[in-house]
């Protein structure tokens, strides 16, 4: 099958990633047959990971630093080395090269090997060590160019650093031009890029060179970063500054070492132990900058401004705060309103976003009902589409929400609330009149219940109901003369009861309960007379929503309708009225 483009704006593609990858199509396996049939290569690169995976609790960073696999580490671990700005630590690149050479270059020399063995024993060490990763782009970069700047040192050919850099860049790009678009390789040469242009500048004690070759690389990456994620961490420089050396000089050589010798074992503990403490105490003060999307010409702009800092003076470096100072008040001066309805799969979640960046206010957040699992069903790095909506609130430079409104308790429309108010504040609450569930608990005890006055937001259903759907908040609002029904799981029945108490003229609505026959009334929906009608339903869900009979209604009465399972996110920008109508499709 088709594997689906990013239909929340502004976040990761998964099927232009594949593609980068030259993979094309995903297919689901029916039966999986073990064979004895299998490379010499193979049977290697399953002896190290077997061999690791007996290091148990060590086995994750292992698997990083020797294998450069850091899925093993645990999200909660691997997200503070995330915010802390040093997961680039964990994917094995020039450092780890660099400190790998220095290794087996300290021990051939006391075993007083000659210069031309030395160097062939390194040289074939590091092609065996990067297929042994899978030749990532990251580790074809610093083992390549050690190899290049050998060649160069021994045949004398006295090339600039600068100028191996640009032809190792060169013969990446023909033998792959996809490796333009990968994260590890743009990160990798932007920085060494910027450690050889001024490395005349990185003199000093090792204090004062680690401090300089922070301050660089962060620079280079700070907007591969900020157009990737949104968001930088201001202590990055002072995080790499403590954490660097741990890794460098007892982390990844007792990570080696130990994967020789086990006995080490418990020594290797220690130490991933302190790092683990270091890196969550740092995590205490973190200082994030949120700017929101900013496109090619902010980086082109950027790297202008770095080139007047390398030809001219240090103080041009004014112009990098004034260019992220614009673009961060870029959503403040923008004087449209907009209402997205977020494809959350197989639940509901719309956000509200005043003009000039006023306010924002969701309404529900989806969530996924959670089964029991087997153990190796388990994963470390797990995916909840609550990382995807924090990543596109932050890329449209929303770094709170005004008012937080759960229609009603079930987990499809509130289950990814608790992980979105980790990572954006919550000012204001607003739950249903239900008896609260164990989430809704949950979250009063983390945000509480506030008041909100910023936008008129009429809840025009107030029953109180041991089911939940028949006890779902019903709301209405109007941005720019445009009126919004939003439906949550609303059923025929409490559609009937706003009818006799309310006149409903609308002009987008939100079925009911993700357009499942239980809602949306024939005569409820010619009663409202909306212009547009909205349908939260995830692909190939289990309950076959929306109904046929639904569909069949919509197209009798000549209500056009939008469905997020074709449609994606679906967005109404306003300005005195709907301005314009986008989608982000599968």
């Amino acid at each position: 099958k088709e594997p689906y483009n990013n239909t929340i704006p502004n976040t990761f593609n998964y099927k232009k990633y594949l593609y980068n990858n030259k993979i094309y199509k995903l297919f689901q396996a029916e039966n999986i047959y073990l064979t004895n049939k299998t490379s010499i290569f193979n049977l290697i690169k399953t002896y190290f990971n077997r061999k690791i995976n007996d290091y148990k609790k060590a086995s994750p960073y292992l698997h990083a630093l020797i294998l450069g696999e850091s899925s093993y580490i645990s999200n909660d671990v691997y997200q503070k080395y995330q915010e802390n700005g040093t997961t680039h630590l964990f994917a094995v690149s020039g450092m780890h090269i660099t400190t790998l050479v220095l290794f087996l270059n300290f021990i051939f020399r006391k075993i007083k090997l000659n210069e031309v063995l030395l160097n062939v024993i390194i040289v074939l060490f590091l092609l065996f060590y990067m297929f042994l990763i899978g030749f990532t782009p990251s580790v074809l970069r610093g083992g390549l160019m050690y190899i290049l700047l050998n060649i160069n040192r021994v045949c004398k050919i006295n090339l600039g650093t600068i100028y191996v850099l640009y032809i190792l860049f060169l013969l990446l790009i023909i033998l792959n031009p996809f490796y333009i678009y990968n994260l590890g390789f743009i990160y990798s040469f932007a920085t060494s890029f910027g450690l050889i242009l001024f490395n005349k500048k990185i003199k000093g004690n090792y204090l004062v060179k680690l401090v300089k070759i922070s301050i660089i690389a962060f620079l280079f990456s700070l907007p591969i970063s900020l157009i990737n994620f949104y968001e930088i961490n201001l202590l990055t420089i002072i995080n790499n500054i403590i954490i660097v050396p741990i890794v460098t000089f007892a982390l990844f050589p007792l990570a080696l070492i130990t994967f020789i010798i086990p006995a080490l074992l418990p020594l290797l503990n220690i130490i991933i132990a302190i790092l683990e403490f270091v890196s969550t105490l740092l995590n205490h003060f973190k200082i994030n900058l949120v700017v929101p999307n900013v496109g090619l010409l902010f980086v082109l702009i950027y790297y202008l401004i770095i080139y007047l800092i390398y030809t001219y003076s240090i103080k041009y470096i004014f112009l990098i705060v004034i260019l992220i100072g614009l673009y961060k008040l870029m959503p403040y001066i923008n004087s449209n309103a907009y209402v997205y309805f977020l494809d959350v799969n197989q639940g509901d979640s719309t956000l509200i976003v005043g003009h000039n960046l006023a306010y924002a206010v969701m309404i529900d957040t989806g969530g996924k009902m959670e089964y029991a699992k087997d153990e190796w069903e388990e994963q470390n790095n797990k995916f909840d589409l609550a990382q995807n909506i924090t990543t596109f609130l932050k890329s449209i430079g929303i770094t709170k929400i005004d008012l937080l409104i759960i229609t009603h308790g079930d987990i499809d429309h509130l289950g990814y609330a608790l992980n979105i108010s980790k990572k954006i504040k919550i000012e204001n609450l607003w739950l249903n009149y239900n008896t609260y569930n164990k989430e809704e608990k949950k979250l009063l005890d983390q945000i509480g219940q506030n008041n909100f006055n910023k936008l008129d937001i009429k809840n025009i259903n107030y029953t109180v109901s041991s089911d939940e759907n028949e006890s779902s908040l019903v709301l209405y609002f109007m941005i720019d003369k445009v009126r919004f029904l939003i439906m949550g799981d609303a059923s025929k029945k409490v559609e009937k009861n706003i009818m006799q108490k309310f006149l409903l003229k609308t002009d987008i609505i939100k079925l009911g309960h993700h357009g499942s026959n239980t809602s949306s009334d024939k005569e409820f929906l010619l009663k409202c007379k909306p212009k547009y009608a909205i349908i939260s339903a995830g692909r190939n869900n289990m309950y076959n929503h929306p109904s046929k009979e639904v569909l069949t209604t919509l197209k009798e009465l000549t209500i056009p309708y939008f469905n997020t399972q074709d449609k994606g996110t679906i967005i109404f920008k306003l300005n005195k009225g709907v301005k314009k109508i986008d989608f982000c499709p599968p």
